[in-house]
C-alpha cells in the first residue's frame, strides 16, 4: 500500500495514498506507520460506504516524504504531496468523492448516536459534541476556499464535489484531489475523537 510521509520536527504524518481519509500521526515514522496500520479496522467501514474493500495485505511502501511546517506539528497534515498534483481521471474523481461522501457520513452517524456532552481530557479540555461539528463546518469553509469555491453552508459540499469531479489541480493553493484528503480526514479524525470520548 503506497503511504507518503509528511515529517515535522515533533509529528510525522503518514497518509495512505489512494485512501483520503485515511491518515494518522506519531512522534516518528514508525510510530506514524504503526498508528496508520491500526486504524485499518476503523477505516474499513468507511471504504465499505464507497463501495471499495480495503486490501488484505498491509505492505507499506513510502512514496514520497515531505517536510512538514507549523500545522504538522501542530497536529493536522498541512503539505499537498506530488502525487495529489496530478489531474484525476474520471474515475479516480467517482472513487475520491465516494470516499469524501462516506467519510461526511461517517461523521453524521457517529454525531447521531453520540451525547451531547463528550468524556474531557485529562485536564478537562475538550469541545462538546456540537462544538466538534461547528468546527468541522467551520473548517470545511477554508478546506473550500483553498480550491477556490465560496458558497454558503448549503452548497459548499456540492461545490466542492463538483470542483473534485472535474480532477484539475490548477493554479490554486490546494488541488480538488488534496482538498478531499484533508477534508475526509478532518470529519473522520473528529468522528473518531466523538467515538472515543462518547466511552464511559
Amino acid at each position: 500500500m503506497d503511504v507518503y510521509l509528511e515529517v515535522g520536527q515533533k509529528r510525522v504524518f503518514a497518509c495512505a495514498v489512494d485512501w483520503p481519509g485515511w491518515c494518522r500521526s506519531g512522534r516518528d515514522e514508525q510510530q506514524a506507520i504503526d498508528a496508520l496500520v491500526a486504524y485499518a479496522p476503523r477505516y474499513a467501514p468507511v471504504a465499505e460506504k464507497a463501495h471499495l474493500t480495503l486490501p488484505r495485505d498491509l505492505d507499506i511502501q513510502i512514496v514520497e516524504r515531505l517536510t512538514g511546517n507549523a500545522t504538522t506539528d501542530f497536529g493536522a497534515p498541512g503539505i499537498v504531496p506530488q502525487v495529489d498534483r496530478q489531474k484525476m481521471t474520471a474515475a479516480e474523481a467517482r472513487r475520491t468523492v465516494a470516499l469524501l461522501e462516506a467519510a461526511w457520513a461517517t461523521l453524521d452517524e457517529v454525531v447521531a448516536s453520540a451525547p451531547a456532552s463528550l468524556r474531557k481530557g485529562p485536564r478537562g479540555g475538550g469541545r462538546d459534541r456540537d462544538k466538534v461539528v461547528e468546527h468541522v463546518l467551520s473548517a470545511e469553509e477554508g478546506y473550500a476556499r483553498a480550491v477556490g469555491v465560496k458558497a454558503t453552508i448549503e452548497d459548499r459540499r456540492q461545490l466542492l464535489i463538483e470542483t473534485i469531479r472535474q480532477g484539475e489541480p490548477g493554479e490554486r493553493r490546494w488541488t480538488p484531489r488534496y482538498a478531499a484528503r484533508r477534508t475526509a480526514w478532518h470529519a473522520l479524525d473528529h468522528a473518531w475523537e466523538i467515538e472515543d470520548r462518547s466511552e464511559t
